[in-house]
């Protein structure tokens, strides 16, 4: 039941990170998109670090029978940012100046 809550957490950041970045799309130069992509990510930053925090509060506070499934989450979500950043990183690799920020930023929200 509390992995469907995280799910339905990480699904609701989805959405609204989807809907920022179509507002992002609206800025009327590079420069106001790229700031506009970058408070996007910090909010679904913010919101995806939350719910990553309760759900490690909830299996720390399982006990013992849990302290495999706490070690295991704290690598896979190192594991999982190690490769956003590289993923990111290689896309907006393949982009030139200022839109290198834009497209790195967003691949970092979608």
């Amino acid at each position: 039941m509390r992995a469907w809550l995280f799910l339905l957490g990480l699904t609701t950041i989805a959405a609204a990170s989807i809907a920022q970045a179509e507002e992002c799309n609206k800025a009327s130069d590079m420069a106001s998109m790229n700031e506009c992509l970058a408070k996007s990510y910090k909010r679904a930053d913010d919101e995806l670090n939350l719910l990553y925090q309760q759900l490690i509060g909830r299996v720390k506070q399982a006990g013992a029978d849990w302290a495999d499934t706490h070690t295991a989450l704290v690598a896979a979500q190192r594991a999982w940012i190690a490769f956003r950043e590289a993923e990111c990183a290689l896309v907006g690799s393949k982009t030139d100046g200022s839109f290198n920020t834009t497209v790195t930023t967003s691949s970092l929200t979608g």
